[in-house]
C-alpha cells in the first residue's frame, strides 16, 4: 500500500510521505540515489585535485561550496524519509537495510568533507575574510567559519578517511543496533488486576505516566524486566559510542569530551556553566514541586518513574486523538494564530505520524525535507496530557523550520539547544491557552498546571541527571570500559544527587541508562542538556511575550530565523538583547517558576484526594 493510501484511525494518524517519494525504493528513489551516490563521486574527485584554498583558488571552492550545500540537502531529503519509515515500523528489515545504506553513502560524502577541512585548515585571517565576503557565500558565513574551527582539530587525510569508513560498520552501527533492538522490544504487562499483556516497548512511558500509581509502578518493574534481558547489549553499544569519540578526540588533539557537545550546541563552556550555576543555585524549585506533588498523596518523595505522571485528581481522563488535536489547535489561536494555522495544515495535510500499533519504536521527533520544504512529526498518541504536549513540542520544532525554509540550506541547519527552544515555547502557548480557555474545567486546567509545573521539574531535575550520569559515565570509560554494575551505581548516585529529598529512598531506576534513547544517538554527544537550555531560554522569551504581547512575535520570529545564522550567545544579543553568559539570566527563568508553583499549591489544598 502506498503512503497516500493509508488511512486517519480513530487511534490517531498515519503520516503520508509521498511528497519524498511515492513509494519506498520506487524508481524515482533509486534514481534520486544513483545520481546522489554519482554526484558525491563526482565532487570527491574535483576537491582531491583542487588543494587548499588560495586566491587562486578561490573561486573553485566558491562552487564546491555550493555543490556540497545542494548534496546536504539532498541527503537530508532522503535520510529523513528512510528515518521516517524505520521509525514507523522497526519490524521491517528493508528499512534499517537501506538505513545502512545511507549512512555508507554519507561515509562517502564525509571523505570528501575531510578534504574541505584540510582545505581550510591553516588558512590565514585574511584569506578567510575575503572568501566568506564572495557573493556565492552570503548568508553561509557561521557555517564557514564553524567549518574553520573543525578543520583546528582534524587528524590527517588518511586517518579521517580511515576514521569516516570505520564508522560505518562501527561507531554508528551501535545506534543502529540499539534502535533495532528497542524498536523490537515488547515487555510481559502485568496489571494490578492480574491481567497480562504482550506490550511494545513504545507504550512503556505512556504507561509509568498513568495517573493510577498502581500501574505506572507494574509499568516501571514490568518494562524494566525486559530492559535488563537486553542490559548487556546497551552496556555494549553504551562504551562502543564513548569509547570511539574518546578516543578520536584523542587524536584530533582535542581535551575535553565536553567540546564537541558545545560545538554542536553552538554556545561556549561559559554559558553552560552560567546555565548549571543558576540550576543548582536554585534547584530546591525544581524539588519543591516534586515535593508538593508527593505531598498530595501523603508521601515525602515520588518515584523516580512518577516524573511525567499526573497527580490522581478526581475528572482526571484520557484524550482521544481529535480531543487531543482540538486542545493544541484552540491553545495556539488564543496566543498565537500564525503558529494555529500552521498547525491546522500540519494535520490537514497528515505531516504526522501518531497511531498505536506494535513495531514503532519509542520517543517522538521532528523531521523534514529541505527540497519540499515540508516537515514530519512521529510520536504515538497515547491519550495522556503529555502525549498533547509531546504534540505541542513537536509541531513548535516543525514551525521553527517552516520559518527557516526560505533561507539557503546553510542558514538552516541549527544547534539543539536553539532548536529546543522553540519547541518549549510551543509547550508554554500551550499550557497558556488551556488557561485561558473558559470551555476547559477547572479540574482540567489544575492537570495541565500539574504537568507544566511537573515537565519544568522534569527539565531542571531529570535532564541534570542525565547530565551529571553523562560526565560520570564519560570521566570513568576514560579509563576503560564500564560495566554493567557500574553504569547502574553511576545512574542511582547522579539520581540521589539531583533529586535529594524530592524522591522516594529507593525508588531509583538503575537502568535509565539503558532505557534512554538520547544516550545512543551518534550523531550527536551529550543530547541531553539542550532540552534545559531550551526550556529556560524559552522560559525568559515567554516571559518578555507576556510583557509585551503580540508585538513581541516578529522579535521571537527573527530569534528563530537567526538560528542557524549565529552562536546562540549572538542569537540572543542580537535578537532580544540578552547576555546568556550571566547566570543571572538563567535564575530570573528558573525562579519565574514560583507563581505557578504557590498557584500549584493553592488550587490542590481544595482537591479531594
Amino acid at each position: 500500500m502506498s503512503d497516500a493510501a493509508q488511512p486517519q484511525t480513530s487511534k490517531g494518524v498515519v503520516w503520508d510521505l509521498t511528497s519524498y517519494f511515492n513509494d519506498f525504493n520506487d524508481a524515482e528513489m533509486r534514481a534520486f540515489k544513483e545520481q546522489l551516490k554519482a554526484d558525491i563521486a563526482g565532487l570527491q574527485e574535483r576537491v582531491a585535485r583542487l588543494g587548499s584554498l588560495s586566491a587562486e583558488t578561490s573561486a573553485d571552492w566558491e562552487d564546491v561550496i555550493l555543490e556540497a550545500e545542494d548534496l546536504e540537502a539532498r541527503l537530508s531529503h532522503i535520510s529523513s524519509y528512510v528515518g521516517c519509515l524505520g521509525a514507523a515500523d522497526a519490524i521491517d528489515e528493508r528499512y534499517a537495510q537501506e538505513e545502512a545504506t545511507l549512512t555508507r553513502l554519507m561515509a562517502e560524502y564525509n571523505k570528501f568533507s575531510v578534504n574541505v577541512l584540510h582545505a581550510f585548515k591553516d588558512v590565514d585571517d585574511d584569506l578567510f575574510a575575503a572568501f566568506s565576503a564572495r557573493d556565492g557565500i552570503q548568508g553561509a558565513e557561521h557555517a564557514l567559519r564553524r567549518l574553520r574551527e573543525r578543520a583546528g582539530h582534524t587528524m590527517s587525510i588518511e586517518q579521517e578517511k580511515l576514521a569516516t569508513d570505520l564508522n560505518v560498520d562501527g561507531f554508528h552501527s551501535w545506534g543502529r543496533l540499539y534502535d533495532t533492538v528497542t524498536g523490537k522490544l515488547e515487555f510481559e504487562m502485568v496489571y494490578p488486576d492480574g491481567r497480562a499483556a504482550r506490550t511494545p516497548i513504545s507504550q512503556w512511558r505512556s504507561l509509568m505516566a498513568n495517573a493510577d500509581r498502581e500501574i505506572g509502578q507494574a509499568a516501571f518493574k514490568c518494562g524494566n524486566q525486559a530492559w535488563q534481558g537486553i542490559e548487556d547489549v546497551c552496556s555494549a553499544a553504551l562504551n562502543a559510542i564513548a569509547g570511539t569519540r574518546l578516543t578520536l578526540n584523542k587524536y584530533r588533539g582535542v581535551d575535553t569530551y565536553l567540546y564537541w557537545a558545545l560545538f554542536q550546541s553552538s554556545i561556549s563552556r561559559e554559558t553552560l556553566d552560567a546555565m548549571y550555576t543558576a540550576i543548582h543555585d536554585n534547584i530546591e524549585i525544581g524539588r519543591e514541586i516534586f515535593r508538593t506533588k508527593a505531598g498530595f498523596m501523603n508521601r515525602s518523595g515520588i518515584h523516580w518513574f512518577e516524573r511525567e505522571a499526573p497527580l490522581p485528581l478526581k475528572n482526571g481522563e484520557q484524550f482521544d486523538w481529535q480531543q487531543g488535536v482540538a486542545l493544541v489547535d484552540q491553545s495556539f489561536a488564543r496566543a498565537y494564530p500564525g503558529l494555529q494555522r500552521y498547525f491546522g495544515d500540519f494535520i490537514n495535510q497528515r505531516w504526522i505520524e501518531s497511531e498505536i500499533r506494535p513495531g514503532k519504536r519509542p520517543g517522538a521527533f521532528c523531521t523534514g525535507s529541505p527540497l519540499t520544504g515540508e516537515q514530519r512529526v512521529f510520536m504515538t498518541f497515547n491519550g495522556t496530557l503529555s502525549d498533547v504536549t509531546t504534540m505541542a513540542h513537536e509541531v513548535g520544532h516543525a514551525w521553527h523550520s517552516h520559518l527557516l525554509k526560505e533561507m539557503r540550506y546553510l542558514a538552516q541547519e541549527y544547534p539543539m539547544t536553539l532548536a529546543e527552544t522553540a519547541s518549549i515555547f510551543a509547550e508554554h502557548i500551550l499550557a497558556k491557552g488551556i488557561y485561558t480557555n473558559d470551555e476547559i474545567s477547572d479540574a482540567q486546567k489544575i492537570h495541565m498546571l500539574d504537568a507544566d509545573l511537573c515537565g519544568a521539574a522534569t527539565l531542571l531535575l531529570d535532564i541534570t541527571v542525565r547530565f551529571e550520569f553523562e560526565k560520570a559515565f564519560h570521566d570513568a570509560r576514560l579509563e576503560g570500559e564500564v560495566p554493567v554494575s557500574r553504569l547502574k551505581q553511576l545512574m542511582v548516585d547522579a539520581q540521589k544527587k539531583v533529586m535529594a529529598d524530592a524522591m522516594l529512598e529507593g525508588s531509583e531506576d538503575p537502568l535509565f541508562w539503558a532505557s534512554k534513547l538520547h544516550f545512543y544517538i551518534t550523531g550527536v554527544t551529550f543530547y541531553n542538556f539542550p532540552y534545559t537550555f531550551g526550556f529556560l531560554l524559552a522560559r525568559a522569551l515567554y516571559n518578555l511575550f507576556e510583557q509585551e504581547g503580540e508585538s513581541f512575535l516578529p522579535k521571537y520570529e527573527d530569534f528563530l530565523r537567526l538560528t542557524g545564522s549565529d552562536t546562540a550567545e549572538n542569537v540572543a544579543k542580537r535578537s532580544i538583547g540578552a547576555d546568556l553568559t550571566k547566570p543571572d539570566f538563567w535564575a530570573t527563568a528558573i525562579q519565574s517558576l514560583n507563581p505557578s508553583l504557590k498557584l500549584y499549591k493553592e488550587l490542590l489544598a481544595k482537591q479531594e484526594k
